[in-house]
């Protein structure tokens, strides 16, 4: 009897570009904030080879658009069919901006298991969408004139007075494009996922 070779991914990573409020202008893989996210994309392939499965998700427009949450059909989406292709299989997300907003939707999800949340737009406290078993790190730029890094912060208080392994880290000085300090942006990416495997292998240990 043939029996399955085991599955070498041991991680799926969901890479969230942002968007902007309002906008049913076609997304593209060529706009800005597609662009911002892949060399967060290219580095944790990098670094993790064939143990983390890394996927940049695309949607179809480019805005939220209020009550219709434009974003999060398609997020799910990858979300599902990458579970389905790797059963069991937790997941990490790491979303800037509108990307972080889809993040805290899609962490009510018990197959996620952390969120990277940079500069992340948690326009109408989305943060309390995250379940739990959740670990979030929430970063944020101080001079951030887009998204508010004082609303982030204030998430991520309310995540821990709940019970949740979350951290907020503020960026001195920064932006949002995550432009400045570019080195601890990147690496705040390989240092998330980098634990993440290694819970998940700890947990595998008989």
């Amino acid at each position: 009897m043939l029996r399955r070779a085991p599955d070498p991914v041991e991680l799926i990573v969901l890479v969230l570009p942002g968007g902007t409020d309002h906008s049913y202008q076609p997304f593209s893989p060529r706009q800005p904030a597609a662009l911002r996210m892949y060399p967060f994309t290219w580095s944790l392939r990098a670094r993790f080879g064939r143990r983390v499965l890394v996927r940049q998700v695309r949607y179809r427009v480019y805005g939220w658009n209020g009550a219709q949450n434009s974003p999060i059909p398609y997020a799910r989406k990858a979300l599902d069919d990458l579970s389905r292709e790797h059963p069991g299989v937790p997941v990490v997300l790491v979303g800037h901006s509108m990307g972080g907003r889809v993040g805290a939707h899609l962490a009510a999800d018990p197959r996620v298991v952390g969120l990277l949340a940079l500069a992340p737009w948690w326009q109408h406290a989305d943060w309390r969408f995250i379940h739990d078993a959740v670990r979030v790190v929430a970063i944020h730029g101080t001079a951030d004139q887009r998204t508010l890094a004082p609303r982030t912060e204030k998430g991520v208080r309310e995540l821990v007075e709940r019970g949740v392994d979350a951290t907020y880290v503020p960026v001195p000085n920064g932006g949002h494009g995550m432009l400045d300090h570019i080195g601890l942006w990147q690496r705040a990416a390989l240092d998330f996922v980098g634990r993440a495997l290694a819970v998940v292998r700890t947990r595998e240990r008989p």
